[in-house]
């Protein structure tokens, strides 16, 4: 509801004011009245009315001087003046202090009506208006710590981009990072964070993130000033200011020990393994994106180093040869080696590559992959031409590279690639010894000596330790038909044998050879001999 009050030296207009208009009827409420100004600038102090219906004069007080100083005070509360007096003075002092409308005595009771419904409807407009500014506000509020993470990701990369205005909007964010200060940017690295953060629902990715930025900026504010906030997916960035030196320790000191407890207290509680790059001193907050650059680096030499590492910038220092390019030289060497399916040279030859792009610390991680990559490639080609088909290392060789890619260390990307140039090797062994050969014997003997059964190829593959893919493949690669074309073969001998002896059953010989239903394997025999297995019968007696 909102309030109203009547101020009027007439008690006459006010009880008619007060009773004779349903006020109710636009949720308005008269809360009190008052016969002269000062009564009711008092009353309008205790009651802070929505709308203030006053005479123009009064005693004491008039209604022009009350209106203007309850105006100067409660800007929002709307004023009406009713007077018997057509004075135009009047009038324009009515205007003056922002007067909703004017009435004339008697009131009428219709133009009354007209002057409630405008004034209500500048109070909902206005109250629209509040509600909106409130939600804005709520909203923006809500929204302050996305907007501080911005801010501060906009520091680190582009830097101050309007010197003049950095203050007020650090004022704005409630940041406090002064523009003069000695500055260090670090970077904490979530150690695999493909298989740590990828694998986990959205909500858990989330909870992470919260429980490492909690970690984080609690330590910073134990051991300096600054803000951690979340760069991208698996990496955070602590911005960091100190005071000045204290005699017998540098502002180096407090940095090192926050990154140990940082990757230490990560381990404790969340499980998990970080590495973390540190910086270089600078002394402004514009020069933050230099800091920050030299931290992403420290923490990229993860590839060369390993994980769970506190990587300074000493650990920076970088062969100057030009990038450890793969030549046609070598090319032809690894060729050679796959070839024979050799892997002590393979492996050599790899040491050789990976030691040399350790050395090369600027473009390794691009080498080193690309590198692998073109391995891989060079191994698909080969089995091509030797005509070796296994679906399942192909699989594995195109699966292979996305893997590679998400690696984060030199030793994990080797680790992978020699595990699977290693199967490749076994697989050209195989073909140039003839090993294929005795397998194929072997699958055969199962298969002569098991027929009875409810044979599949994967219990072949079982019964000869190889993959069912390994074995149809190969089966049929080295034969010319497949597992099942050669047991049903074996099959049907069979029971061409038992068919001779009139003594023996149809469905017996049906179980006999592997068929549980004697309609179905009449329909195999037929396909294959011509005949059924009755008429054979007849044929063969």
């Amino acid at each position: 509801m909102y309030k109203l009050i009547i101020v009027d030296d007439e008690p006459t207009v006010r009880y008619g004011l007060r009773n004779y208009f349903q006020w109710s009827d636009f949720g308005i409420e008269v809360i009190d009245e008052a016969d002269d100004g000062l009564t009711g600038l008092a009353l309008a102090e205790r009651t802070r009315p929505d709308i203030v219906l006053t005479d123009v004069r009064m005693l004491h007080m008039d209604g022009i001087q009350m209106a203007s100083q309850i105006r100067s005070s409660y800007p929002q509360t709307k004023i009406v003046f009713v007077s018997g007096h057509d004075d135009v003075d009047y009038m324009k002092s009515a205007l003056q202090v922002n007067a909703v409308d004017y009435i004339f005595k008697p009131v009428n009771m219709q133009e009354l009506h007209k002057v409630v419904e405008r004034v209500m409807g500048e109070l909902e407009e206005e109250r629209k208006e509040r509600r909106l500014i409130a939600d804005m506000q709520e909203k923006l509020t809500q929204s302050m710590p996305l907007l501080r993470e911005k801010f501060l990701m906009s520091l680190i990369r582009d830097g101050i981009q309007q010197p003049h205005r950095i203050q007020d909007r650090l004022d704005f964010l409630g940041l406090q990072l002064p523009e003069e200060a000695p500055y260090w940017v670090i970077i904490v690295q979530i150690d695999d964070n493909a298989d740590v953060v990828d694998g986990r629902s959205e909500r858990d990715k989330q909870l992470l993130a919260y429980a490492v930025l909690n970690v984080c900026q609690e330590l910073v504010e134990r051991y300096m000033n600054g803000y951690a906030f979340e760069n991208r997916s698996g990496e955070y960035v602590c911005i960091l200011y100190g005071g000045e030196e204290r005699e017998g320790l540098d502002l180096e000191d407090p940095l090192v020990m926050l990154a140990g407890d940082i990757r230490e207290n990560l381990a404790q509680w969340l499980k998990i393994s970080v590495t973390i790059g540190v910086g270089e001193r600078i002394s402004k907050l514009a020069a933050l994106p230099l800091s920050y650059t030299r931290a992403r680096e420290a923490a990229d030499q993860k590839w060369y180093l390993g994980k769970n590492r506190i990587i300074t910038m000493d650990s920076l220092e970088t062969d100057e040869e030009s990038p450890y390019r793969f030549d046609s030289s070598q090319h032809e060497r690894f060729l050679s080696a796959l070839k024979a399916g050799e892997q002590g040279p393979l492996f050599q030859e790899l040491e050789v590559w990976f030691a040399r792009v350790a050395r090369n610390r600027k473009d390794g991680i691009h080498y080193g992959k690309i590198f692998s990559l073109e391995l891989i490639l060079l191994a698909n080609r080969l089995m091509l031409e030797f005509n070796i088909h296994d679906a399942e290392l192909e699989r594995k060789g195109t699966d292979l590279w996305s893997r590679i890619n998400k690696q984060e260390t030199i030793r994990d990307v080797r680790t992978l690639l020699e595990a699977h140039l290693l199967e490749v090797c076994n697989r050209v062994q195989d073909k140039r010894s003839g090993k294929s050969r005795h397998v194929i014997e072997r699958i055969r003997a199962v298969m002569e000596q098991r027929y009875a059964e409810n044979l599949t190829v994967s219990d072949v593959a079982e019964s000869v330790y190889l993959s069912s893919t390994y074995v149809s493949l190969l089966f049929k690669q080295e034969t010319g038909e497949t597992v099942y074309e050669y047991l049903t073969k074996v099959r049907i001998e069979r029971a061409k044998e038992m068919l001779r002896d009139p003594r023996v059953k149809f469905y017996e010989v049906s179980e006999a050879v592997g068929y549980a239903d004697p309609s179905h394997f009449s329909k195999i025999f037929k396909k294959y001999t011509g005949w059924t297995p009755s008429g054979y019968r007849d044929q063969m007696t």
